[in-house]
């Protein structure tokens, strides 16, 4: 019989690979494990940044769940057409948007945003008041910054003009400057801004000095050009007739 040597070159590298293949082993395992319970935590934000932005905050996670089923009807919008689409159960708007069957591809002097395609569709938020109609709109954006693409939820009032909140909750900007985003005190000064103009132009104005027209603008966020750009091309593009335009205008017109 053979002796193992486990001082030899042969036994270190067995040892070596049998450890390795353990440790993959157990991480695969914990990442197999874990799945369910981060995918249940990235809709519970999800969920909790749709109230946030229609102004409904909840400090509990426990309470999330409720407060989203008993106020938000999800509806499935065709951006091209702006009507309502039924029977797309689990739809994914970034998976639709990287399927040739399911996406679009953006025209670089139309794409803003600076995301190359998107989702023919889009999941968009209706609020309930306490009587059951809808009193605000929530719609899903997204866009690149200087570091990330950076998405959020922007609420509107059902003029579809008129903006309730924002929230970023998912980007990787630079923290205390692009990463001020996703700060609450910065997002609140976009409460009450307008969109459109009276003749239906879009006019919303991030940046610089923009704050001065208390009507349109917003100032951006100091020592952060890059990003602020990336937050007007953002709304730029999903506001434009290329992302939500045909459906908030459906929407104005009582459609």
């Amino acid at each position: 019989m053979v002796k193992f040597n486990k001082d030899s070159i042969g036994g270190t590298l067995f040892v070596v690979v049998a450890v390795s293949l353990l440790c993959s082993v157990i991480v695969a395992c914990a990442t197999v494990g874990l799945k369910p319970l981060q995918n249940a935590k990235k809709l519970t934000d999800k969920q909790r940044n749709i109230l946030a932005a229609a102004g409904l905050k909840v400090t509990e996670d426990s309470q999330i769940q409720k407060l989203f089923d008993e106020r938000i009807e999800p509806r499935i919008v065709d951006l091209a057409s702006g009507e309502y689409v039924q029977n797309m159960k689990d739809f994914d708007a970034r998976i639709a948007a990287k399927d040739p069957k399911q996406n679009v591809t953006i025209l670089p002097e139309e794409d803003s945003a600076g995301i190359q395609t998107r989702a023919k569709y889009a999941e968009v938020y209706l609020v309930k008041d306490d009587n059951g109609e809808t009193n605000q709109i929530v719609l899903p954006i997204h866009g690149s910054g200087l570091w990330s693409v950076m998405y959020g939820f922007v609420s509107l009032q059902p003029d579809g003009n008129t903006v309730n909140g924002i929230t970023y909750y998912e980007q990787g900007e630079t923290a205390g400057l692009g990463g001020e985003i996703a700060n609450p005190l910065w997002q609140a000064k976009f409460a009450g801004k307008k969109l459109y103009d009276e003749q239906g132009k879009l006019v919303i104005r991030i940046g610089k000095g923009a704050g001065a027209d208390t009507v349109h603008g917003v100032d951006g966020l100091s020592g952060a050009t890059m990003t602020t750009k990336g937050v007007q091309g953002s709304f730029n593009y999903w506001f434009s007739q290329n992302g939500f335009g045909p459906y908030l205008s459906k929407l104005r017109t009582g459609e």
